[in-house]
């Protein structure tokens, strides 16, 4: 393969791994598990969402996405932004990526603010890139209390409260 190939195909694949990404923020803010699950790896997969969980596989943070995550009364978007792609070879490749988070919680009327960043590991699988490990670190947390007519702090600093 010629440099020019090379370079081309490098440019590629950081770019189907940013709509990789797009999809799965896509996916959970419009509570689509299949959708959400497709965009992993099979088999042995580390995901260590810090006050979510540790899981050594996809199925099961799906899960807890599907039993925590896809109710009506949770009105989220996820903003992933300041992509930092390095593709290693032609089937590993490794990103940084900043997010904010937005959670309205119409049932408890709670707003939360999440600001962050995630380390991400991809590994080409039949063609298509997928996610085969990440790490969210949080850097930022506002959580307020929507219940009274005067909304009301309940905290806002460097790290998630616990749950």
């Amino acid at each position: 393969m010629s440099d020019l190939e090379s370079r081309l195909r490098k440019l590629e694949d950081a770019d189907a791994i940013r709509a990789l990404k797009s999809r799965y923020f896509f996916c959970c803010d419009r509570k689509d598990p299949k959708g959400m699950r497709a965009c992993f790896a099979d088999g042995k997969v580390i995901i260590d969402y810090g006050a979510v969980g540790v899981f050594d596989n996809a199925d099961a943070v799906v899960k807890v996405f599907t039993d925590i995550g896809c109710h009506d009364y949770m009105v989220e978007m996820h903003h992933g932004m300041n992509p930092q792609i390095d593709v290693i070879d032609d089937t590993h490749a490794k990103g940084k990526w900043s997010l904010h988070y937005f959670l309205i919680n119409t049932q408890t009327k709670s707003l939360t603010q999440l600001g962050g960043q995630y380390e991400d590991e991809y590994r080409k699988v039949n063609g298509a890139w997928k996610i085969s490990g990440t790490k969210f670190t949080p850097t930022s947390t506002l959580a307020m209390d929507l219940s009274e007519v005067t909304p009301k702090t309940l905290f806002a600093g460097r790290t998630q409260p616990p749950m």
